[in-house]
C-alpha cells in the first residue's frame, strides 16, 4: 500500500488549512539564531549572539538537559511542509540552519552535531542520571533525515552520516547488558534513524547500530505476549516501535515487523482508549480496559497522539486494515486539532475574559470541570511544542492510499489527488457538500445569494456527511475507489455514480465500500455517510458516558462535575441540536433537555479556555 502524499495531494479543507497556516506563521516567526542557540553554545560559538539575550527559554534554556530538542522537530516540519506545497521560503530558512549545523559540527571536531555535550551519553553509560540525551539527539537526527528525504538537502545527509560515526565508536566497547542499561534511559527514535540511514546509503555500519540499539528488554517480552506497557511511560516506547517498523521496511527483517504489530496489539487492541483516542494519564499507559480511575488534568499527551498516528499510518500501509485509519481520524479531530492552534470564533462586539488564541496544550484534561493549559511561543518549548509543528506541517497526509488500481480514502477532507494508472494521469477532487445551500459564511463574506434547492430540502441540520468525488482523466481509466466506512457509522451509507444509486457496491474489503468502473472526465461519485449522536461508556465504569457526533467528541460546558438523569430515556435522547445554523454553516452543537440546568455541548476541538466535561455519570 502506497501513501499518496506530498504534491500528489493538494489540501483544500479550510479547517485543516487554518491549522497549517498558523503553523507556518509560527515557523517563520521563530528566529534562526534563537533556534540554534544551544548548538552554537555547545560548539563554543557564543560570539554569534553579540552580547544579546538568548530568546528561547523553558526546555530550550541552556540550563535544561534536553535543550535543543525543538530544532529537530522544526527542521522536520519545514521539510514536510515543502514536500506538500513547494514552500521554498520556509525551505530556504531550513537550508540555512542546516549549513549552520554543519559549521557547528566542524567546530566540534567533525562528528558531534548535538545541542548537548557528549559527556551526557558517557554519564548514562555509567549509570549517572541525565534527562534523556538520546531523545534530544534523535530529534536533531530526524530533522536532518527529513531535510534530506523531503527537502533534498545533501548537506543534511553529510551531517547525519558523520554524526553516526560517533555512535558507532561509543557503542564499540559495550556489552549487550551495558547497551541494554543504556537503552533503559529514554532513547527516542534512534532505531528509526539507523533504519533511515541504512535505507539511504546501504552502509553496513547502520546494520551494526540497528543491532546495538535493539531494545531487547522491551521487544522480547512483547514478542512473548507479555504486557510490559501498563503504567510505563508511553512516549518513551512509541518511537521505539516506530523504529522497529522502519527497520523492517528498510531491511525486511521479519522480527521487527512482528515487534511493531505486537506493540500495537498491547498499546491499542488489548488496552482500549479514551473516547478521544488518547490513552495516557500523566504520560503513562493506562491499565487494559480499565481507565475509570485515570481521568485527570494530564490526559492525552500531544506527543503520544502524534506518534501513535505515525505508527497507525505505517501499519495501514502494511495490512490495509481499516482500524488504523479509524484511529487516525479519531486522534486527528479530538487530539491534533483539539490540542494545537486554537482560535476562538468570537461574536462581534463581545468582550472576552480569556485569550482568543492558544498555541499548544501539552495535555488534554478529561477530569470534569478542567481546562486546557496553553503553552507560549518562546518560553516553554516542552516536548509537545515539537510534535505540534510536525503534526500541523502538512495535513494532506492520511487522506488517500493506493494499491495497484485500488484507491483508498482515509480521513475525509476537501482535497485534490493526482495519480497515474497504466500511463494515464487521473485527477480526483474531493469536496464536502455541506447541504446548506449557501456559501455565505460570515457577516463579512459576500452578500451574493443564489437560490439553492438545499435550503428548502434541509430545513434543519441534515445529520449527514456528503463527500463529492469528481474525476478528470484524458481517457477512460478502470479502477476501484474504496470508501472507508468509519467506525462511527451507525446507519447504512449510500453511494451514487452520476446520479444513479449503486445497489451492489463491492464490500469484499472489510471496512470499505468499493465502487469500480471505467471512469472518465466529468464522472461524479457522491457518498452519503449518515451522522448520529451516540455515547461511549468509559472502560471500567459503564455508568460514565461520553457523547460523540460522527468523528467529533462533544464536551459539555461545565465548571464542575454534572450528573445526567435518564428518567427512562436512552442516553442519546438527552441531547438535541442547539444553535444548529449560522449563516451558511450547520453547527455541531447540542444541549441537554430534561436536565436542570441545561448543559451546552460543543465539539471538543472548539474548546479553548472554557471549563468542560467529557465523561458524565448517569443515573438510569
Amino acid at each position: 500500500m502506497e501513501r499518496l502524499i506530498g504534491k500528489n495531494t493538494v489540501l483544500k479543507d479550510e479547517a485543516l488549512l487554518q491549522k497549517e497556516r498558523a503553523n507556518r506563521e509560527y515557523l517563520m516567526e521563530l528566529q534562526s539564531t534563537a533556534l540554534l542557540q544551544n548548538y552554537y553554545l555547545e560548539a563554543g560559538m557564543g560570539q554569534v549572539f553579540g552580547g544579546k539575550k538568548l530568546l528561547h527559554s523553558g526546555w530550550e534554556d541552556p540550563t535544561c538537559q534536553v535543550r535543543g530538542h525543538f530544532l529537530g522537530h522544526y527542521l522536520s516540519a519545514c521539510a514536510v511542509r515543502y514536500h506538500e506545497n513547494n514552500d521554498k521560503e520556509l525551505l530556504a530558512k531550513a537550508d540555512a540552519i542546516i549549513h549552520e549545523l554543519r559549521i557547528c559540527q566542524l567546530e566540534n571536531g567533525g562528528e558531534w552535531a548535538a545541542s548537548i555535550p557528549e559527556k551526557y551519553l558517557h554519564w548514562i553509560a555509567r549509570g549517572k542520571g541525565v534527562w534523556a540525551p538520546h531523545y534530544t539527539i534523535h530529534k536533531t537526527f530526524l530533522g536532518l533525515v527529513d531535510m534530506y528525504r523531503y527537502g533534498g538537502n545533501e548537506e543534511a545527509l553529510v551531517i547525519a552520516r558523520d554524526f553516526a560515526k560517533w555512535f558507532l565508536r561509543y557503542t564499540d566497547d559495550k556489552t549487550r547488558e551495558e547497551m541494554d542499561n543504556i537503552l533503559d534511559v529514554e532513547t527516542g527514535g534512534m532505531l528509526e534513524i539507523w533504519a533511515d540511514l541504512y535505507e539511504f546509503t546501504k552502509d553496513d555500519m547502520y546494520l551494526t547500530l540497528i543491532e546495538r540499539y535493539d531494545r531487547h528488554r522491551l521487544f522480547d517480552p512483547l514478542l512473548d505476549g507479555v504486557d510490559v506497557l501498563t503504567n510505563m511511560h508511553a512516549n518513551t516506547t512509541i518511537p521505539e516501535a516506530i523504529g522497529a517498523a522502519r527497520v523492517y521496511e528498510a531491511t525486511g527483517i521479519e522480527r521487527y515487523r512482528d515487534i511493531a504489530l505486537r506493540y500495537w496489539e498491547f498499546a491499542v487492541t488489548k488496552r482500549g482508549y479514551f473516547v478521544t483516542g488518547g490513552q495516557t494519564n500523566g504520560e503513562i499507559w493506562t491499565p487494559m480496559f480499565n481507565m475509570a480511575n485515570r481521568l485527570g488534568d494530564k490526559n492525552q499527551e500531544h506527543c503520544t497522539v502524534y506518534n501513535m498516528i505515525r505508527l497507525a499510518d505505517i501499519l495501514f500501509t502494511w495490512t490495509g486494515d481499516h482500524q488504523y485509519l479509524d484511529y487516525i481520524e479519531q486522534n486527528l479531530y479530538n487530539g491534533v486539532m483539539s490540542q494545537g492552534y486554537f482560535h476562538a470564533n468570537v461574536t462581534n462586539g463581545q468582550e472576552y475574559d480569556h485569550p482568543l488564541d492558544g498555541l499548544i496544550t501539552y495535555f488534554q484534561p478529561l477530569r470534569s470541570g478542567a481546562r486546557k493549559g496553553w503553552g507560549t511561543k518562546f518560553s516553554d518549548f516542552f516536548c509537545c511544542h515539537g510534535s505540534l509543528v510536525q503534526a500541523n506541517a502538512a495535513h494532506n497526509r492520511y487522506l488517500f492510499y493506493q494499491n495497484g488500481d485500488q484507491i483508498f480514502t482515509g480521513v475525509y477532507a476537501d482535497a485534490e489527488l493526482t495519480f497515474e494508472l497504466n500511463g494515464t494521469p487521473v485527477t480526483l477532487t474531493e469536496k464536502r457538500d455541506t447541504l446548506s445551500g449557501s456559501f455565505h459564511n460570515s457577516s463579512t463574506s459576500s452578500a451574493g445569494q443564489a437560490i439553492k434547492e438545499d435550503t428548502r430540502i434541509y430545513e434543519n441540520q441534515p445529520d449527514c456527511m456528503k463527500q463529492v468525488f469528481t474525476i478528470n482523466a484524458d481517457e477512460a481509466v478502470r479502477f476501484t475507489l474504496n470508501f472507508r466506512l468509519p467506525k462511527w457509522l451507525k446507519k447504512d451509507p449510500e453511494v451514487y455514480v452520476n446520479g444513479q444509486l449503486v445497489t451492489d457496491p463491492d464490500m469484499s474489503i472489510e471496512g470499505f465500500l468499493g465502487v469500480r468502473g471505467d471512469f472518465r472526465t466529468g464522472d461524479v461519485i457522491e457518498l452519503f455517510l449518515p451522522l448520529t449522536l451516540y455515547t461511549t461508556p468509559l472502560d471500567g465504569d459503564s455508568d460514565m458516558i461520553a457523547f460523540s457526533y460522527g468523528p467529533l467528541v462533544l464536551a459539555g460546558l461545565c465548571s464542575a462535575e454534572r450528573t445526567l438523569y435518564l428518567n427512562g430515556q436512552d442516553p442519546e435522547e438527552l441531547l438535541v441540536h442547539d444553535n444548529e445554523r449560522e449563516w451558511g454553516s450547520w453547527k455541531d452543537t447540542f444541549k441537554t433537555r430534561g436536565q436542570d440546568p441545561a448543559i451546552r455541548f460543543v465539539p471538543l476541538y472548539e474548546i479553548g479556555y472554557e471549563n468542560y466535561q467529557v465523561y458524565f455519570p448517569v443515573v438510569r
